[in-house]
């Protein structure tokens, strides 16, 4: 069942994403997480405890922010199990989880800004999506900005929630959420977070590490089905510039992505007006990069959406007919 879920999940929301006016009313499962970590920080985050204190304090509040919405998410998969069509009740609500048309819909509106708009909206719109500092930015580096969120996004963004409904069902991919949602919050190396953020951190870097290899080899089965694309290209930048990344997972899909489309992604980059030195991915490929070069690299991911949505649909025919 955990393989239909995540099948149905993804085509649904493929279509669906998750409507503006839901979000207006309810939120979305990602802002009630926030919210509780966001109270967790407040209230457990003393800046008067030591390191060691503080960074219990953040494996503690790791485990009441799982273990409560892994109680929650199971009471009420049952609860919708037990009504008629209960399994696409609940592929609706696991369709809240992955984000694959807001993804993209982002990352196009920072092409479409720099087309209509030039560098100036262009800035604004990739401020959207990335924390690197936009007024250092020119149209290429915007451009090379949108098209590396793409990629990682995409791995952790997509992938990751559709491996984790894959395996643990509603529960395994809200789980997954709760990780990646802590991290994003307080995972950062900042003097506040430092501590207490080390177990979201080191939680999110090993259960994204699945998700990333796979996002990696869709990239590279989709440049087979792009012209103009090469899969060995993206395989080589792989095995070259992955493992230089900053990240022990982001290096996957962006190096495949640059190198199956020929593109230099990453590199040295200003983060509060602080330089911060990294390999590029994709070496020797194009860095004057464009809009048209955006909206490219959207055509390889949507590619890559659909063979994983046949993927999963595929391994979960596979299961039935066992």
């Amino acid at each position: 069942m955990t393989l239909t879920l995540a099948f149905l999940a993804l085509l649904i929301e493929r279509f669906a994403g998750y409507p503006d006016w839901l979000f207006a009313r309810i939120g979305h499962p990602v802002t009630w997480m926030g919210a509780l970590i966001s109270r967790l920080d407040k209230g457990w985050n003393r800046e008067t405890e030591s390191f060691a204190q503080r960074r219990f304090a953040g494996v503690t509040a790791l485990f009441v922010l799982l273990g409560i919405t892994i109680m929650l998410v199971i009471l009420v998969e049952q609860s919708l199990l037990a009504l008629p069509f209960g399994v696409l009740l609940v592929a609706v609500l696991a369709a809240s989880l992955p984000a694959q048309k807001s993804l993209e819909q982002h990352v196009a509106a920072v092409a479409e800004a720099l087309e209509t708009g030039g560098v100036a909206a262009g800035r604004r719109a990739v401020s959207m999506i990335v924390g690197r500092d936009p007024e250092q930015l020119d149209e290429a580096a915007i451009c090379r900005a949108a098209i590396e969120s793409l990629a990682e996004n995409f791995s952790d963004g997509v992938a990751a929630p559709a491996v984790w409904l894959g395996l643990g069902g509603l529960a395994g991919g809200a789980a997954y959420k709760a990780i990646n949602t802590a991290d994003s919050m307080i995972g950062h190396k900042s003097p506040r977070h430092h501590a207490f953020g080390w177990a979201a951190a080191r939680l999110d870097d090993l259960v994204n590490l699945p998700a990333s290899r796979l996002s990696g080899l869709l990239f590279l089965a989709a440049a087979l089905l792009l012209p103009g694309a090469s899969a060995l290209n993206g395989w080589r930048a792989i095995r070259r510039d992955a493992h230089q990344h900053r990240s022990p997972n982001a290096g996957w899909p962006e190096a495949a992505l640059a190198g199956a489309l020929g593109f230099a992604l990453a590199g040295p980059r200003s983060y509060g007006g602080q330089m911060i030195e990294a390999s590029f991915m994709g070496e020797g490929g194009r860095r004057d990069l464009t809009p048209a070069d955006i909206r490219r690299a959207l055509t390889l991911t949507r590619i890559a959406s659909w063979l994983m949505i046949g993927l999963f649909g595929v391994l979960a025919l596979a299961i039935v007919r066992a």
